[in-house]
């Protein structure tokens, strides 16, 4: 285990505790949270170093390193992200970047990075897991690398890069993102999509929210402390999205850790209240999708 003495965004030595929680889906540990006396900024902490962390995803609940569709909620997360896919293509497609090359940062098993390179895209990717590196390769025949290769690419190389739920995982945090803008072209874009630590059910099911998904998930973001994080690296923010699924997703998870069961009936009423909430203010969003230009 490690412990931060410095807030990955502001640097402050200051923390107060969070909530405690636990890791549902693998280990049954308790985790702490804390919270940045400075910027508010909320991070797991201590937690498992680079190496540690590993067995943390051995799981195959884990569905985006196994890619498993046993089971009626596996195959139900399956169909929403092929179709989550399609609109993530049209959105990416929409931008005009300055050139149609792509790097997939943590890409899973290698969905999105194929839908890319249908639609004429030179599409690269980076995934620490070698089992799904390995499946992305085998299954969709794609360029994928281990993470330790992000200082291998040339400087301006992609148009657009994104990170889909990927940053909350990032032990290197400053060092990784200083990285990713090196090889993003002038007026190219980074993407990134995390849950949102102010989301309404965050607020409602506290230290059962799924979303926290201690140990794997290092950080818990606010769209203050994201847009800080980036803007004082020179990345400026243009616009942010929620992801439609995610809220129902969530909710389900959430209340099977609290009461044993996943509740449909209860998952989706709760979707739906973050998704209306989501409309008249976006930091009640589960999730957040973040586009910031060079």
């Amino acid at each position: 285990m490690e412990s931060l003495s410095n807030c990955p965004i502001c640097k402050a030595t200051a923390f107060t505790n969070f909530l405690k929680c636990e890791d549902y889906t693998v280990s049954h540990e308790t985790f702490q949270l804390v919270k940045c006396s400075d910027c508010s900024f909320v991070f797991t902490n201590p937690r498992p170093d680079a190496a540690e962390i590993v067995k943390y995803y051995q799981s195959e609940d884990y569905i985006s390193h196994s890619n498993t569709s046993k089971g009626l909620f596996n195959f139900a997360y399956q169909q929403v992200r092929k179709f989550a896919v399609n609109g993530k293509v049209k959105m990416l497609e929409e931008l005009n970047a300055p050139q149609k090359t792509i790097l997939d940062y943590g890409c899973g098993t290698g969905e999105f990075l194929y839908a890319m390179s249908t639609h004429g895209w030179q599409s690269k990717g980076v995934e620490p897991s070698p089992q799904a590196r390995e499946m992305a390769i085998k299954n969709y025949g794609l360029t994928i690398e281990d993470p330790s290769a992000l200082s291998s690419f040339n400087t301006n190389e992609f148009g657009i890069i994104t990170l889909w739920h990927v940053l909350e995982h990032v032990h290197q945090l400053t060092e990784t993102i200083t990285n990713l803008k090196r090889i993003i072209a002038p007026g190219g874009y980074l993407i990134i999509a995390v849950p949102n630590r102010e989301a309404l059910e965050a607020q409602h099911y506290k230290e059962y929210w799924a979303a926290y998904d201690v140990p794997r998930h290092l950080y818990h973001f606010s769209k203050q402390n994201i847009t800080r994080l980036f803007e004082e690296i020179g990345l400026h923010l243009k616009s942010v999205h929620p992801m439609f699924f995610d809220p129902f997703y969530i909710s389900l998870l959430s209340e099977q850790y609290k009461n044993g069961k996943k509740s449909y009936i209860y998952a989706i009423l709760a979707g739906i209240k973050t998704t209306i909430s989501g409309r008249k203010d976006i930091t009640k969003n589960s999730s957040l999708i973040y586009i910031f230009q060079k």
